[in-house]
């Protein structure tokens, strides 16, 4: 394998980074919006919605904003996934939205009903999202059916096999323990000892799930570790993923819950990082003909494009960075609720 720094792989890794960013950011507030469930009284549920209130929104920029990089620099991976997965990002995008109305709605009314029917729509938003997500990427692992004119052919019935699902549920466990390290992190309390004791409960499903993901993927995808083969220093960031998750457990039992968030959110990096190198130079692979897959250069923009919106990327990053830093900084700290809270 060889890594040529040229435009191609900048805009792979900035669109690469811009994902996984979105994944850690939003993923928690996902894994919120499934933890939400499982507590029962009102004011712990308005206290869970409340922790990500403030930035739930900011975290979805990074999505738009690493779409829209798709787009610039990949056009034809943006087509073909798009129109191929259109079914599935349909229900994605009717999820993202729901989501954001069950948040705003809730507590519109008082009745219990009322509250019961949002706190479900948002738990069961938040599955789903993370769920498609997993499977997305699951798709990408094992390839697709692309035909010589860059198209799909295949359908969404043919996107859900034991494998897409297995990763879907894998992504689920994820977001949840992700989420549940920060909720310990953002809650004091009964509820944040509640929290506390859920987040080894996250890890050990987490870990379980990973662990036959490995294994299936070794065993039906080998593909996935020809680069990993062919420059085995990049197993070093394998062996920090595993370094990453070990170490929650031991930052959540001294206390040190941010320093858990750290480690989880170093966990999602580094397992995107591992599927990038899997997949490198390949974006989407093609199954049965892998001579058609979409990759870094035959799909990319031309040369000019690529330059002229690098430049653009460059200036215009910064200031997602700048915002979103800010918004954290400013809501930081426990949640406490008052009349201006969900």
């Amino acid at each position: 394998m060889e890594f040529t720094f040229d435009l191609n792989t900048v805009w792979f890794l900035l669109i690469g980074a811009l994902l996984s960013g979105y994944a850690i950011l939003d993923g928690f507030d996902l894994g919120v919006g499934m933890m939400h469930l499982f507590v029962k009284e009102d004011k712990e549920r308005r206290i869970m919605i409340n922790s990500i209130g403030p930035v739930w929104d900011g975290n979805e920029v990074w999505l738009v904003t690493g779409g829209g990089a798709l787009f610039a620099a990949f056009p034809h991976v943006y087509a073909t996934v798009f129109s191929g997965f259109y079914d599935a990002f349909i229900l994605l995008l009717f999820m993202l939205i729901f989501r954001a109305v069950a948040i705003e709605f809730r507590s519109k009314q008082p009745m219990l009903w009322w509250r019961k029917m949002w706190d479900v729509s948002f738990g069961v938003a938040s599955f789903l999202i993370a769920f498609l997500m997993g499977v997305a990427l699951a798709n990408i692992i094992t390839g697709i059916p692309i035909g010589p004119d860059k198209e799909f052919m295949g359908t969404f019935i043919s996107l859900i096999t034991p494998y897409t699902v297995l990763v879907g549920i894998t992504t689920v466990a994820l977001f949840m323990m992700h989420g549940a390290i920060y909720s310990v992190m953002k809650t004091d309390g009964e509820l944040q000892k509640k929290l506390r004791g859920w987040v080894n409960n996250t890890i050990i499903f987490f870990v379980i799930c990973y662990a036959t993901v490995t294994m299936a993927t070794l065993i039906y995808f080998p593909h996935m570790v020809e680069n990993f083969r062919a420059l085995p220093v990049l197993f070093v960031v394998a062996l920090l993923n595993m370094l990453a998750i070990a170490n929650i457990p031991r930052e959540i039992s001294k206390g040190r819950e941010f320093r858990a968030f750290l480690s989880s959110a170093a966990s999602i990096a580094a397992l995107l990082l591992i599927f990038a190198i899997g997949i490198f130079p390949n974006i989407v692979y093609s199954n049965p003909n892998p001579e058609y897959s979409l990759t870094i250069y035959n799909a990319a923009s031309s040369e000019r494009t690529l330059t002229i919106m690098l430049i653009i990327a460059l200036i215009g990053i910064p200031f997602v960075f700048a915002y979103t830093i800010s918004i954290y900084w400013i809501f930081r700290g426990k949640v406490k609720l008052d009349e201006m809270s969900y």
